[in-house]
């Protein structure tokens, strides 16, 4: 496993994540279908043997759950470990919401430390703000604060559009951006590369398997379960997901 430095961190992490939204499992939903624990768990750890060492989840997945099974699972190797969470889906207080307020983040983080079974989060990301939560800069005031505190080491943010990783560049001084990039979703590639490199930002690529579909695993006649996020994906957009992997098979001959 290849590692290299996480935009201007210091963190050196591995080039391949364990993306940790999985294991949250489905009894909330917005996830990828039931799990089992057992198999998380065990996953996690053949992950770690293997070199892995960034592990990035949410507090939101699985309403806590992908955090506790990660905690489980690294808590003898935290020193090892690049842990990397993300805040803003309210799930405590009645329906899930949106929650970016100051003392919210204070609260959460202190939550998911500990789920995670450690003092500190070593990577601190907002999770889909909107724009005009980013314009606010109130939001990272707050993030530099509890870096301060030595609660978090660094802080970033997830996105969906490419503008909002330029946009909170301009508003503030995230460390990382997470963004969806894939052999389907190349807009990533354009703008917002160039600036995170003339700002030592470092990048997380987001669904890089595209919902699971780049495994190749899956068929046009699949369906999936409530709760999963492709429940609700249209039928041609799955059709179509099938029909790109399948062109592009050639790719991973040989390997």
């Amino acid at each position: 496993m290849r590692h290299r430095e996480l935009g201007k961190t210091g963190l050196q992490v591995s080039e391949i994540g364990f993306g940790a939204w999985a294991v949250g499992g489905n009894a909330h939903g917005n996830s990828y279908g039931p799990t089992d624990d057992r198999t998380s768990l065990a996953a996690i750890q053949r992950a770690f043997e293997l070199g892995c060492n960034f592990f990035d989840t949410a507090d939101v997945y699985g309403h806590g759950h992908s955090e506790e099974v990660l905690g489980q699972a690294l808590k003898e190797h935290r020193d090892k470990v690049i842990i990397a969470t993300k805040v803003g889906g309210d799930f405590y207080h009645g329906p899930p919401r949106m929650n970016f307020n100051p003392d919210y983040i204070e609260f959460a983080l202190e939550k998911s430390c500990e789920r995670l079974q450690t003092d500190y989060v070593d990577l601190y990301q907002l999770h889909n703000p909107p724009v005009q939560i980013i314009r606010n800069e109130t939001l990272f005031r707050t993030l530099e604060k509890l870096k301060e505190k030595g609660k978090i080491r660094h802080y970033g943010i997830s996105i969906h559009n490419p503008q909002e990783g330029t946009l909170a560049m301009k508003m503030g001084k995230p460390e990382a951006i997470q963004v969806m990039f894939n052999i389907f979703r190349q807009e990533a590639r354009n703008q917002l590369f160039q600036a995170a490199m003339e700002n030592g930002v470092g990048i997380i690529a987001r669904e890089p398997l595209a919902n699971g579909f780049l495994t190749g695993k899956h068929n046009a006649a699949e369906t999936f379960p409530e709760g999963d996020i492709r429940h609700h994906f249209p039928r041609d957009y799955i059709l179509n997901l099938v029909l790109a992997t399948e062109q592009l098979k050639f790719l991973g001959e040989g390997i």
